[in-house]
């Protein structure tokens, strides 16, 4: 009898333990890096990659996994009841299911589910080799699982779990480049460049482009000369020209072709044929996003684009430059006007040209001001006050304090910000006149 109940216990413990493997094992190989892993695997980890092929198989993994602790989750509790009734009598299969359910949450579920967490790389290159045994060995269950999930999954409407696949890999990504950064694994300049890549699919060319009140442009009545002199002291290569009137864009212009055409002319200004230099302009439409405007750039090895809305008329234009400059910043050569945006004060205070674009401020001075509504400083204080305000009028919302420094016309030309701390932060908005 002695030995029947040691053999008894033995059991349960085993069953315990088994429970414990398999529950670490989900957890683990579900939490590994999936980066981490094919590094590994490109290094010829031959375990890393046994991992990714359970991965690449989950079905076939969480098969194994469920029926392997189910039949040890069962057979634990009826050795448990088992001991019980031979302990105390029948009422012992109500300690049995007790001190059991116990037993395997604390010893087979929590605490080894914890440990799969913290160590999810070391656990997933462990239990991948023995796991793949049991895969083989559940394999025929395993199948008819397989086939009934995948039956019952054919009535999910798979395109929208699709993209909330693709959603949820860029919310992982960006999830993962946050934390690194606030742990300080990542440097606050790289987290924005990661950012401005992923941040490419979700902006449109006319959050970003140049609008068209601020575009250089030739005329192209004007005399050859006259147009050389402009070209000389542009600060641009390429500069769109237009015939009759400025929005009626007719080619655009690059200073490369016509030094070339000055130099077949024998530098006669007077030969040259201004409409015969100028390229073909490229029109896109205002809701073209930045990482198809990006594929167009590189496909047809262009670096500028007249940006139009749904009714052909020109909006702005965008460049290379401009989609560049959403990842890595600000890109200055020697030719550039040093024009101060974004000006710091000795109290603390931010003063900001209403054009500003939201996502530069918040880049420049590592803030969080939305950009959802309106994509620059004047067209979020517009939004948020529902007006126009005069200069001296005073906002906060956010978590920041916004005075109104000058206007023109209908338009903010200045705003001066401070973020708030503490108390002094609401989340709606409040205006007064200073």
């Amino acid at each position: 009898m002695t030995l029947e109940i040691g053999l008894l216990i033995a059991a349960i413990v085993l069953m315990i333990a088994m429970s414990a493997f398999f529950n670490m094992s989900e957890t683990g190989l579900t939490a590994a890096s999936r980066a981490r892993m094919h590094a590994l695997d490109q290094e010829g980890n031959a375990k890393a990659k046994l991992v990714n092929r359970l991965l690449s198989e989950p079905e076939k993994m969480i098969g194994a996994v469920l029926l392997g602790n189910t039949l040890v989750d069962v057979l634990a509790a009826s050795l448990a009841s088992a001991l019980a009734i031979r302990l105390v009598g029948e009422v012992g299969v109500v300690y049995a299911t007790g001190i059991v359910t116990l037993l395997i949450v604390i010893f087979a579920a929590v605490l080894p589910k914890t440990y799969a967490l913290a160590y999810s790389d070391r656990v997933a290159l462990f239990v991948a080799p023995i796991m793949r045994v049991l895969i083989v060995l559940f394999g025929p269950v395993t199948r008819f699982i397989e086939l009934i999930v995948r039956w019952i999954l054919k009535f999910t409407p798979t395109t929208k779990d699709d993209e909330a696949n693709i959603l949820a890999a860029h919310a992982e990504i960006r999830g993962a480049i946050d934390l690194q950064t606030r742990d300080g694994a990542v440097a606050r300049h790289d987290a924005n460049m990661l950012g401005g890549v992923l941040d490419l699919g979700e902006l449109q060319v006319a959050d970003i482009m140049i609008h068209r009140t601020k575009m250089e442009t030739y005329d192209a009545a004007e005399s050859p000369q006259a147009i050389i002199d402009q070209v000389l002291r542009s600060q641009y290569t390429r500069v769109p020209i237009w015939l009759d009137e400025p929005e009626n864009i007719i080619g655009l212009l690059n200073t490369k072709d016509l030094l070339g055409a000055l130099s077949k002319s024998g530098w006669d200004v007077e030969k040259l044929d201004i409409l015969s230099i100028a390229a073909k302009p490229w029109f896109v439409p205002d809701t073209t996003t930045l990482k198809d405007q990006l594929n167009h750039f590189l496909k047809n090895k262009a670096q500028m684009a007249l940006v139009v809305d749904e009714y052909g008329e020109v909006q702005g234009l965008i460049t290379l430059e401009d989609i560049l400059e959403e990842i890595v910043g600000q890109i200055s050569d020697e030719h550039d006007s040093a024009e101060l945006h974004i000006r710091p004060q000795a109290d603390g205070t931010i003063n900001v040209d209403g054009t500003v674009p939201i996502r530069d401020l918040n880049r420049h001075m590592d803030w969080d001001l939305p950009d959802d509504e309106a994509t620059t400083i004047a067209g979020l204080v517009v939004h948020e006050a529902q007006m126009i305000p005069e200069p001296g009028q005073v906002f906060t919302f956010y978590g920041y304090r916004m005075e109104i420094l000058r206007r023109s016309r209908n338009k903010i030309a200045a705003v001066r910000i401070k973020r708030l701390d503490g108390a002094e932060a609401t989340g709606g908005a409040q205006s007064s006149v200073g």
